[in-house]
């Protein structure tokens, strides 16, 4: 088992920020064949999730469904860094993701990547990954 760090930068206030090259770097580095990347956001106010890559309007379309469901503000929120929606946004997408690999590459399916979902940006977020080696 290994640990690693990835740092990752995000443009805008919500963005998705896709980093899979980083990973399967991170995979390639390890010289292992086969196991499992656990990748965990250490941020309460950023989530992690895998989705279609292929097409910026997923991305798009995602944050603009949980900006709808989610406004920052007109929903009484009584927390003082008017955050309390990229805190509820973050919870639902979740702070980890879990991928396999073999033969030393990620097995994605052929449109997914691997992103971080910024909720409270622009900031520079940090995303812990575990590597397990396989049996």
């Amino acid at each position: 088992m290994s640990t690693h760090r990835i740092m990752l930068r995000s443009r805008e206030r919500e963005d998705l920020v896709e980093f899979t090259g980083e990973v399967g770097e991170v995979v390639r580095e390890s010289g292992l064949s086969e196991g499992v990347c656990v990748l965990f956001v250490r941020h309460t106010t950023a989530g992690l999730t895998v989705n279609e890559n292929a097409d910026p309007d997923v991305a798009s379309d995602m944050l603009h469904c949980l900006r709808t469901l989610i406004p920052q503000h007109g929903m009484g929120f009584k927390h003082g860094e008017q955050n309390s929606d990229a805190h509820i946004k973050a919870s639902l997408v979740g702070p980890s993701v879990t991928v396999p690999f073999a033969d030393g590459r990620l097995l994605l399916g052929r449109w997914q990547g691997i992103f971080l979902c910024e909720f409270d940006g622009p900031r520079r977020r940090e995303v812990v990954l575990t590597i397990v080696a396989g049996a």
